[in-house]
């Protein structure tokens, strides 16, 4: 057998394939099971950083690659034209620079932009073969038939064998849906793919995999800002955040408005000329309107824009759409939109999301590291551990109510988890104004429920069940119909009426606001004294879980025992050892004092609780990671210099060494995770990332696949909550 392959090589037989978005599906998958992915591109499009390689941008841009753009390209098409030879010699040794610096390099073939199709696969063939890479050749299956592509296939494949390059697969992109099936037949029956030899002249292996993508006709849209860029225009009004929303359809608006109205659609852009004041009214009036298609953009024509009283309409009625100027004419500007062409960029989260949904539902990933005989390092990267949460929820998806509709990061999140088909949502908001957002800003949320806290039926049930609950409060059902319209209520009473599996809120409500419904109303399991929270700090190289630091200020020692064993089971929830370290400012019997005395006796009742557990305490925080601290302080110690999740004695400490360690380690801070409740509600920060989002989510979804169980106890302390006075995340 030969050597694991350290590169994969991606290339095709002709342009338009769609190869981009397949390279970073690789890539995608790879940064999931190896440490260090790079990237390199032996012949670039552009000829530096001042004039780049878009798909070099879109790759190097993806959060598993610590590349530079000239440590990731080759040579340009220059040079290969002006020396071949020499060209090739400096792409091989150019190459190597990137794989010895990493675990595994994805090399992006070429594009016909600039040599005759057959000439420039054979280069491939070459560059491939002399750098040891295996091929997974991509062609397009756009306007042909499946025995055209079939024919296709065996031609490149074939060109490929007769210069060296090992071929390891075949993905038919961008094929119309309804020929899926077909496709598939005929890849299966090709005879260059039944059976293949190995490496090095050895035996046939059996057969070639081949997979077929469907189109997508989002991938292939232009974006706003690309018809602007394309006309030459400038933004007169609008949002320049819509600018990067995709144009589904380019419309020439010179007619009258009432038969341009009947010719609208959703995400046009309409170009008209900018002294049809009359047109351009209308087109804003259309699109606030609820019943009619929602645009991407305005472009007004000619030179012209409205003057005088009709500046000021347009202007006061603020328009978030776009508007654009320019100075063509109508035919140029149209020709000019026509032409731009549609790409996945770094900039375009919508068209990565749609291009990685493709890749993951239409590519058997694991049969592609199979042949690629990838290894699984031992470490585990911050960017491994959050696709293992997202691959995790998605195996079992679960159904989650996101309260804050009216935050375009819920929106952007939304859109993410939907496309990636993690979990199935809830959205709570007036339906159409969260919509007509969503759709604003390209995004497609058209699977998920967008559902309003008043709406009445659900009111008065929540009031009634709510009621129930509080009655020992004197809580009443008029009193309930006000509290459950709040969305952090109605949100939790959601999950605890069994509408929602779980919950994500607090994008913008404090911490005790998403909260304390969750201590009202979903309560703790049984034998749990306390909710309380973890982080799941992801290193360099591993994962760590910290608690408490975002709830209890200062908890007693039953309370930190709690902690420590919710603590713990939650580790063992997303696959971190349970090797419990409860912290203070000494280490075992070096010290003394009432706050040291909480430590020593919360572990004890850790031990006494759960035997199985491995835990150790009290204990400095050195002497838990540092081996060799750990030989002095606490020698033999199944946890000392092993620690992996570490509990705080009080809230000051952990939201503050939290912090320090995500600061100045660059760790990567998931949470807080929320534990202690009967079904998972978890809070975000205020200043929370889309891509935060998307893994509380992700977190909350695989609490929900596994019920909450009651903690083996001897201690069944019913401890009041807290009142969620903690600090937030």
């Amino acid at each position: 057998m030969s050597e694991p392959a350290r590169s994969i090589y991606i290339t095709s037989p002709e342009g338009e394939t769609g190869k981009s978005t397949i390279a970073l599906g690789v890539l995608d998958l790879l940064t999931r099971t190896v440490h260090r992915v790079g990237i390199f591109r032996p012949v670039t499009r552009g000829t530096g950083a001042q004039d780049p390689d878009y798909v070099l941008e879109l790759l190097l841009e993806h959060d598993g690659v610590d590349l530079t753009y000239e440590q990731a390209m080759g040579v340009t098409y220059d040079e290969v034209h002006a020396d071949p030879e020499a060209a090739l010699s400096t792409i091989v040794s150019r190459y190597h620079e990137v794989a010895a610096a990493c675990d595994f390099v994805v090399v992006v073939g070429t594009d016909y932009t600039d040599v005759a199709g057959p000439t420039e696969l054979s280069f491939n063939a070459r560059i491939a073969a002399n750098l040891g890479a295996p091929v997974l050749l991509v062609a397009s299956g756009r306007g042909r038939t499946p025995e055209a592509v079939g024919n296709l296939i065996e031609v490149s494949v074939a060109e490929l064998r007769s210069h060296h390059a090992q071929p390891i697969g075949v993905v038919v992109n961008r094929c119309f849906p309804g020929a899926i099936g077909a496709l598939r037949d005929v890849l299966a029956g090709l005879p260059t793919l039944a059976a293949r030899p190995e490496a090095h002249g050895g035996p046939d292996v059996g057969p070639l995999p081949g997979w077929a993508i469907p189109e997508d006709p989002l991938l292939n849209a232009p974006t706003v800002r690309a018809l602007m860029e394309a006309v030459g225009g400038t933004l007169a009004l609008g949002e320049e955040e819509l600018l990067s929303r995709e144009a589904l359809d380019v419309l020439v608006g010179a007619m009258s408005l009432e038969h341009l109205l009947g010719k609208l659609t959703d995400g046009a852009v309409v170009i008209t000329p900018g002294d049809r004041s009359d047109i351009l009214i209308g087109l804003l009036a259309a699109h606030s309107a609820q019943h009619f298609p929602s645009l991407a953009g305005i472009i007004l024509n000619g030179g012209f824009y409205p003057q005088d009283s009709t500046a000021r309409l347009v202007a006061d009625l603020d328009p978030s759409l776009p508007i654009i100027r320019t100075d063509l004419g109508t035919f140029r500007s149209a020709s000019a939109a026509a032409n731009a062409r549609g790409r996945v960029t770094k900039d375009s989260q919508r068209k990565v999301d749609t291009a990685l949904a493709l890749f993951e539902q239409n590519v058997d990933g694991a049969a592609l590291l199979a042949e690629l005989d990838v290894p699984r390092p031992e470490v585990v990267t911050p960017l491994m551990f959050e696709y293992e949460l997202l691959a995790r929820a998605r195996a079992d998806r679960k159904h989650i109510v996101l309260p804050e509709g009216d935050d375009d990061r819920i929106l952007r999140a939304a859109s993410t988890l939907l496309g990636r088909q993690v979990a199935d949502l809830t959205i709570l908001g007036d339906e159409r104004a969260v919509r007509a957002r969503a759709t604003e800003l390209g995004l497609d949320i058209e699977a998920a429920t967008v559902l309003s806290p008043h709406d009445p039926e659900l009111v008065e049930r929540f009031a009634v069940e709510y009621a129930r609950l509080r009655a020992h409060k004197g809580v009443t059902v008029d009193m309930a119909r006000e509290t459950v319209t709040d969305v952090s209520y109605f949100g939790t009473l959601m999950v605890h009426l069994g509408l929602a599996d779980g919950m994500v809120s607090g994008a913008r409500h404090t911490t005790a606001h998403t909260i304390k419904p969750s201590f009202e109303i979903i309560k703790t399991v049984p034998g749990v004294s306390v909710v309380s929270s973890v982080f799941l700090m992801c290193l360099e190289d591993r994962v760590l879980v910290y608690g408490d630091c975002a709830v209890n200020p200062d908890p007693s020692d039953t309370q930190l025992a709690d902690i420590a064993i919710s603590s713990a089971a939650t580790a063992a929830q997303f696959g971190v050892d349970q090797r419990v370290a409860m912290l203070s400012y000494s280490t075992g019997e070096s010290g003394s004092g009432a706050d040291v005395d909480k430590v020593r006796e919360a572990t004890e009742l850790v031990r006494s609780r759960r035997p199985d557990l491995t835990v150790a305490g009290p204990i400095q925080y050195d002497a838990a990671v540092d081996a060799s601290v750990a030989a002095s302080k606490m020698p033999g110690s199944d946890v000392a210099g092993r620690a992996t999740v570490f509990i705080f004695p009080d809230l000051n400490t952990g939201n503050n060494t939290y912090k320090a360690v995500q600061r100045s380690a660059g760790a990567v801070a998931i949470g807080p995770v929320l534990q202690g409740l009967n079904k998972p509600v978890n809070d975000l920060s205020r200043g929370a990332l889309v891509q935060d989002i998307v893994n509380t989510v992700a977190i909350t979804a695989i609490q929900a696949q596994q019920p909450a169980v009651a903690h083996a106890v001897a201690d069944t302390s019913t401890t009041p909550a807290p009142t969620a006075s903690g600090a937030t995340a």
